[in-house]
């Protein structure tokens, strides 16, 4: 009997909360709704893009936001880093990621955050005034983390997620 009576109080919570939430959409005309329609995934690889051999995609497009995985300042010619430090390597990496975008129809006005990985604190000033390049107004948000390494022993890698308007 008071497994009964405990289902009951749950169900008529339940009831309580449903009806609740349909009142607040009354009176505050907020609108609750659910959607069982799925959210296409798909990989956004640019034409004559390099392959380097990982297993990851360029981008993953998910409905209108891209996903931007990390880039390396490689040349998509040689597949090698390109030489000239922190600088050439952070321009290489931003046109790389252009591609990714306008594979995808986006520009970089649509990047929303950028997650920033540089292997020396110390050249953070001169990372920062060739992004700075790139993003000259309203920028948008960024992390920029020091670690320990990075493949082939790149000085930055950046990975960004864009949104169309």
């Amino acid at each position: 009997m008071a497994i009964e009576t405990e289902g009951v109080m749950k169900k008529s919570g339940f009831i309580s909360i449903a009806i609740l939430l349909f009142l607040s959409g009354l009176i505050f005309g907020v609108q609750v709704t659910t959607s069982s329609a799925q959210t296409t995934r798909t990989v956004i690889s640019p034409e004559n893009y390099p392959y380097f051999g990982f297993p990851y995609s360029p981008g993953i497009l998910v409905g209108d936001t891209l996903y931007i995985s990390g880039h390396l300042g490689r040349d998509p010619m040689t597949n090698e880093l390109v030489e000239g430090g922190i600088e050439a390597e952070t321009r290489q990496v931003m046109a790389n990621i252009q591609e990714v975008l306008n594979a995808a129809d986006m520009t970089l006005e649509d990047v929303v955050t950028v997650t920033a990985f540089i292997n020396d604190i110390n050249s953070f000033p001169e990372f920062n005034a060739v992004y700075r390049e790139f993003f000259p107004q309203d920028p948008p948000a960024r992390a920029t983390v020091q670690v320990a390494a990075l493949n082939v022993g790149a000085q930055v890698e950046l990975q960004m997620i864009a949104v169309r308007p």
